[in-house]
Parts: structure tokens; C-alpha cells; sequence
């Protein structure tokens, strides 16, 4: 993961510092967010390589996040990792562009080896 960017947005500190603790061994750069309002413009800015993004959240939601990330042309390319304890979590990660959907709790090899 030598140089590649992961962005993490979620409302929830515990969720992204957990998330910083097992991504510190990928080497890659981690960039957080809590407040989702503000994520789009940083993730134009930064330009990850990856994105694992909350479905739930204040302010702007992560189906609405992962929709204006598909639609900006910079940012097609960003692999997107949707989290969420909703039952119907997959289908609304999914269907707004996700690649990838993990239910919370997720497990830590799975976050690693999606990375």
C-alpha cells in the first residue's frame, strides 16, 4: 500500500480510530473525517485511493457521499468500502455505487484484506 491514500468517514470517533489502529500496518497514508458535510471537499482534495465511508451520519449521509463521489470525474477511481450496521445497509451501498459493503461490526481481516 506504499503511497496510497485511505479516507475514512464516519461520525463516529471510536469507528475511525479503530479503523486508523488496523489500517497503521498498510503503510498507507490515513486520512479521517467526522463530519461527513465536509468530506466532499477534502476527498476532492485528496484524492484517496480508497474510501471506507459510514452509511449513517449526520449532515450528509454515506449513500449520499458515495453518489457525488461517483459522479465527479477526479474521484471515479476511488474504491469505495461502505460500512453500516443497517440491516438493509448492502442494497442502499450498493445500489448508490459502493464496491464493497461490510456490516458493522466488522471484522479486521476483512477491512485488511479489502484494503
Amino acid at each position: 500500500m506504499d503511497g496510497k491514500k485511505i479516507f475514512i468517514c464516519d461520525d463516529d470517533a471510536g469507528i475511525i480510530d479503530v479503523l486508523k489502529l488496523i489500517l497503521e500496518s498498510t503503510d498507507a497514508e490515513i486520512i479521517a473525517e467526522s463530519r461527513s458535510a465536509r468530506a466532499f471537499e477534502r476527498l476532492i482534495k485528496e484524492k484517496p485511493d480508497v474510501l471506507i465511508v459510514d452509511l449513517w451520519m449526520p449532515e450528509v449521509s454515506g449513500e449520499q457521499l458515495i453518489h457525488k463521489v461517483r459522479s465527479h470525474v477526479e474521484l471515479q477511481e476511488t474504491y469505495i468500502i461502505c460500512i453500516s450496521a443497517s440491516y438493509e445497509g448492502e442494497k442502499i451501498a450498493t445500489d448508490a455505487g459502493a464496491d464493497v459493503f461490510l456490516a458493522k461490526p466488522f471484522d479486521m481481516n476483512a477491512i485488511l484484506s479489502l484494503v
